[in-house]
């Protein structure tokens, strides 16, 4: 997937082969769809708005001017397409109280998951990804599983990477509280010993 390779089949589109889209939507559709089921947290809502995405990303296609990645800028689309759904349909965040963790406890929850068998651990990284508020979730998605960086992810939810930065570490310090509370406590138990 390149840059290259996207701007070919946008310039197909723009000239008329709407059929050119499809290679796009196959292209992105799992993408989109997974940041959608991270900020909306329902499947029906996510293939909605995944949907409306490719519809405003084929109607305003001719405003991507290429200055940066194609697949940053479906980012963008999706996440302020989930913003909207999310008013529109006055859903309430999950707020997790954000303790202050010293520098020990946060590398024993670090130590504990990683005892864990990885697929214990990626099962539990997700089930307590879903209790942080969307946007958590969805900047941390895109950081950790997306690769992202920071300049990246500062275009597509329209703040700087500094800004990105710092919701970055609130958002691990929530899933790290989120995360402290649901393990197993002997483990944690044993490695704070």
């Amino acid at each position: 997937m390149t840059t290259t390779n996207d701007l070919y089949y946008i310039n197909l589109i723009i000239e008329g082969n709407t059929n050119a889209f499809s290679v796009l939507v196959d292209r992105y559709k799992d993408l989109v769809f997974s940041l959608a089921l991270k900020m909306v947290k329902n499947r029906e809502e996510a293939e909605e708005v995944s949907q409306d995405t490719f519809i405003k990303v084929f109607k305003s296609l001719r405003q991507f001017k290429g200055d940066s990645k194609f697949s940053t800028w479906i980012y963008k689309v999706t996440y302020n397409t989930c913003l909207d759904r999310l008013k529109m349909n006055k859903k309430f965040y999950n707020d997790v109280p954000i303790d202050e963790f010293t520098e020990h406890q946060v590398k024993t929850i670090d130590n504990a998951l990683e005892a864990m068998e990885l697929e214990e651990r990626k099962q539990a990284i997700q089930d307590c990804m879903k209790l942080l508020p969307a946007e958590d979730a969805f900047l941390l998605t895109l950081f950790y599983f997306e690769e992202q960086s920071l300049e990246e992810i500062a275009k597509v939810v329209g703040l700087t990477a500094n800004n990105v930065k710092v919701k970055l570490f609130r958002s691990r310090k929530k899933l790290t509280t989120i995360l402290k509370e649901r393990l197993e406590p002997e483990i944690i138990e044993y490695y704070e010993s």
